[in-house]
């Protein structure tokens, strides 16, 4: 049994993103002893790949999978790198390792992976929540903080306009905003989607609101890219607001989370001498 890694994000035609979630993962590599593929031959040590949903050629997820299996793996983790579980595109991947759609009225757009018989792969989640990813975000938009009694918060994400997924992104996103809420001590906190188009509607309401309060937009995007510096710009256009653009990465608390999620499934791998495929 030797157990590999597959970290997926969706990929970028910026070669400064794709650098961002590589520099990433290669952490969690040298944190953890493990094998950076595709820098050689892993040996002893458990390979881990990072691999993209598209653009990046030579780097797609059915690439990350055939290199981990030459390495001998024969359990396999896959590691969703999405801001949510409410993403389609970590839908689309699940479904196309086999795993059942989130909703039975949405089947997957990807075709299924070649997973050789005797590999037996295990889904793992997208981020959603956690105590990090708020601590994370609150560093981001600490420069931007000057009195946060007298100032609110609105997180924005990319969202979706499919109910199930719509549901889901907001879940996390509201857990997100208490915690970011009590971390930071500020007055208020909300949540906006890019899809629907809520940002500009949500904030216009809560100045009207709260007339006397300064805004702090937060964007919620793993890196920065055209959302955050010109579709979150650009919807707001016209209203105050402080904002920096400051996504996830660069970050270290992405690289502890992911080696958090596979440390428990190696954990749980070694205690059940069993993976399988399921979250």
């Amino acid at each position: 049994m030797k157990p590999g890694i597959l970290v997926i994000s969706h990929g970028s035609r910026e070669a400064g993103w794709v650098k961002l979630v590589d520099d990433a993962v290669a952490a969690v590599a040298a944190s953890a002893g493990f094998a950076f593929e595709p820098d050689g031959e892993s040996g002893d040590a458990v390979p881990i790949a990072s691999s993209f949903l598209e653009i990046v050629e030579g780097r797609l997820i059915q690439d990350g999978i055939d290199r981990l299996v030459a390495e001998g793996v024969s359990e396999l983790y896959v590691l969703p790198l999405f801001v949510s579980s409410g993403s389609t595109h970590a839908d689309d991947i699940a479904q196309a390792f086999g795993a059942p759609p989130v909703s039975a009225a949405r089947p997957g757009e990807l075709a299924p992976f070649r997973v050789p018989a005797g590999v037996r792969v295990r889904m793992g989640q997208p981020i959603d929540d956690d105590a990090d990813i708020a601590e994370l975000l609150h560093g981001n938009i600490a420069p931007l903080s000057e009195a946060p009694a007298r100032e609110r918060l609105l997180l924005i994400a990319h969202g979706s306009r499919e109910a199930v997924f719509h549901g889901r992104w907001r879940a996390g996103m509201k857990r997100l905003t208490a915690r970011l809420r009590a971390r930071g001590g500020f007055a208020g906190a909300d949540i906006a989607m890019l899809l629907p188009d809520q940002a500009a509607c949500k904030l216009r309401a809560l100045q009207r609101r709260h007339p006397g309060d300064a805004f702090l937009v937060v964007p919620l995007f793993l890196s920065e890219g055209y959302f955050t510096r010109t579709v979150i710009p650009k919807r707001l256009e016209g209203l105050a607001y402080r904002y920096n653009g400051r996504a996830l990465l660069p970050n270290p608390c992405i690289a502890g989370w992911m080696e958090r999620q596979i440390r428990k499934w190696l954990a749980e791998l070694g205690a059940a001498g069993d993976g399988h495929l399921g979250s």
